[in-house]
């Protein structure tokens, strides 16, 4: 007989997810054989933009998300100026990149050792005080000293999160959301001081990556060579792709765009043919298979047979998994597979990868150059910004009409990863990626929540309301 739990709100991510599980028994293992990924709270950023000035944009949008503000500023910025035909010169090219480098390590470094790592050993004895209590256990988890270790590193990366914060403050201003960067370029300048002060920091934070980030990732993989193999999913990624190199608009990018599919052959993205199905969704019929550039936010609580605020984008219909997995196979950064565990790793390994490009960048900086564009308001102009967050694929898309915004779409990279199922009954990549997954006891399955946690899902980017009329009796699972 089969048992439906529901996890709500799954704990350690961004904002709030629901997750429901069926499980039975298949060729004697019992294992989740249906699942849905439900974002419960209603976004609505894209109807408080309306009728706005345009250049309000990348202020307000870098309030949809405390934990990634930077990659929204950016591709807000990069909307408007395909709108306004202009592009910023190199030195703000150089600063977004390093402002937006310091938010990839602090997500990174947060992700792995103050959302997931827990999942994975036994606290026991070592934590013992909130809020790390109550915990969660299983037989399967790390103990001993190597736990201990674990803990101390914890430790060790909250400080390492400040760092990247004054880092990326050195330039942005203040994080997490960032004033310098705006339409047209950025607000701050180069020193030869401020340079230094970045450089310093960053020296720091590479060393921790290469001596403790990079090294306890593995410890978990290798503790856990079962999870290569669990959390599969839907097996095609797409990546926008992020940190440009030049000054043009089709410039070349420390990670380039692209899609992969399951049988790994490199594909090229086209926006356009992007859409966004609403079926399982809140949202009226009326919004249904559009493309952002002319997207709907119409919303249906109460709906019939729907369960989530999330979207489902699709390209050309097919299911997507977006992401630093994404990013790093695309360009051929990682052959490994699409798991739990690879996800866990290929976040560790771009953290190093965009520290050193970082450090390239600051030698590129011109002590007093141009850090801006002049530009002006259009009457009417359309602008898509495509660009990365830690968490995979962002694109703003964004309609002008009387020099004041008509209409603006923002598709997260978690609308991408836990997205309900689509017209075709096709499951998003988070649901997907649980169902097979073996679960040892149905009263703690934290199985799933390290499926769910190796996404680093960021609900907070995709919704926005609580609904106050569940009626939903949920299981709580105590961390």
């Amino acid at each position: 007989m089969s048992t439906t739990i529901t996890i709500d709100p799954v704990s350690r991510i961004e904002g709030h997810l629901k997750i429901e599980v069926t499980i039975d028994a298949v060729d004697g293992l019992q294992q989740v054989v249906d699942a849905k990924s439900s974002g419960t709270m209603f976004r609505g950023f894209e109807l408080l933009l309306q009728g706005r000035d345009p250049l309000d944009a990348p202020d307000i949008t870098q309030r949809i998300c405390g934990v990634c503000p930077i990659s929204h500023a950016v591709a807000s910025c990069k909307a408007l100026e395909k709108a306004f035909g202009i592009s910023p010169p190199a030195n703000a090219r150089l600063l977004r990149n390093l402002v937006l480098g310091a938010n990839f390590i602090q997500s990174h470094v947060m992700h792995f050792y103050h959302l997931a790592v827990l999942d994975y050993i036994n606290t026991d004895g070592i934590l013992n005080a909130a809020p790390w209590t109550p915990r969660q256990s299983a037989p399967d988890m790390i103990t001993g000293p190597i736990a201990v270790e674990l803990v101390n590193h914890y430790i060790s990366a909250l400080h390492i999160r400040r760092k990247s914060h004054q880092m990326g403050a050195i330039f942005g201003g203040k994080l997490p959301s960032s004033p310098s960067i705006i339409t047209g370029g950025c607000s701050a300048t180069p020193t030869t001081e401020n340079i230094n002060s970045f450089r310093n920091l960053l020296v720091d934070i590479l060393a921790f990556t290469k001596n403790f980030f990079i090294p306890d990732v593995m410890a978990i993989a290798n503790a856990f060579p079962e999870y290569y193999g669990i959390g599969h999913g839907c097996g095609n990624l797409i990546a926008y792709g992020v940190f440009d190199l030049e000054d043009t608009e089709q410039s070349s990018k420390l990670f380039e765009g692209g899609r992969m599919d399951s049988d790994g052959n490199i594909l090229t993205v086209d926006p356009a043919v992007i859409n966004e199905d609403t079926k399982y969704s809140w949202y009226t019929p009326n919004c249904d298979a559009r493309n952002p550039a002319n997207g709907l936010t119409e919303v249906q609580p109460g709906k019939a047979n729907a369960y989530s605020w999330t979207k489902a984008p699709r390209y050309q219909n097919v299911v997507h998994e977006a992401g630093p997995l994404a990013r790093m196979k695309i360009n051929g950064e990682y052959v490994g597979g699409v798991s739990v565990v690879d996800r866990l790793v290929v976040r560790a390994l771009e953290t190093e990868k965009v520290i050193n490009a970082m450090a390239t960048w600051l030698d590129e900086l011109e002590v007093g150059g141009p850090v801006y564009q002049q530009h002006s308001i259009p009457s009417s102009a359309t602008g898509i910004g495509l660009c990365e967050a830690p968490r995979g694929a962002l694109g703003h898309w964004i309609s002008i009409n009387n020099s004041k915004i008509a209409s603006y779409q923002v598709v997260t990279p978690t609308s991408w990863n836990t997205s309900p199922k689509d017209s075709l009954e096709q499951p998003g990549p988070l649901e997907q990626a649980l169902i097979g997954t073996p679960v040892l006891d149905i009263n703690n399955p934290v199985e799933v929540l390290r499926v769910v946690h190796s996404f680093d899902p960021c609900l907070a980017c995709s919704v926005h309301m609580v609904r106050p009329d569940s009626s939903v009796s949920p299981i709580r699972i105590d961390l």
